[in-house]
């Protein structure tokens, strides 16, 4: 596990907070922004397990 894949996860978890905050406050805003995060978050990790993958 890389860095990349440890700053994927945060994002996710950081973009799921975002989204529930955003649908306890109604805000859809802050809901598509958490989305936005997780969608980043996920690509990120992906980057790190390939680039784990071509160091071994």
């Amino acid at each position: 596990m890389n860095k990349e894949t440890v700053k994927g996860n945060l994002d996710q978890v950081k973009g799921e907070a975002k989204e529930q905050w955003g649908k306890l406050t109604d805000d859809h805003s802050k809901e598509a922004e958490g989305k936005v995060d997780k969608a980043k978050g996920k690509l990120k990790e992906g980057y790190g397990e390939v680039k784990d993958e071509i160091e071994r």
